[in-house]
């Protein structure tokens, strides 16, 4: 099983509507026949602001699924809306 993890550091304009988009348009990964479980989550309002705002955190069955994930139409979509919100990005992939 492999976990997928990316974090999201948000543009400061329209941060807290991009925060929801964010955790909507997520919603719209998780009916991709390659995805085990997603979670899309924001970062605590307790927590420091010097955290990423956003992540994702995706369980596949195998590398090659989350190959695929990465190549399908929907996962490009939303990688689309997400660069053009973002200033940074963070990513692993771990085995389970």
């Amino acid at each position: 099983m492999i976990r997928h993890i990316c974090m999201f550091k948000l543009k400061e304009e329209n941060k807290e509507y991009n925060i929801q988009q964010f955790i909507e348009k997520a919603e719209s990964l998780k009916g991709l026949a390659m995805v085990k479980t997603l979670t899309a989550v924001s970062n605590s309002q307790l927590a420091p602001s010097s955290n990423f705002e956003v992540a994702l955190i995706v369980d596949f069955e195998s590398i090659n699924d989350l190959e695929s994930y990465q190549k399908d139409p929907t996962h490009i979509e939303f990688g689309r809306f997400i660069s053009d919100i973002r200033e940074a990005r963070a990513c692993i992939d771990y085995e389970m």
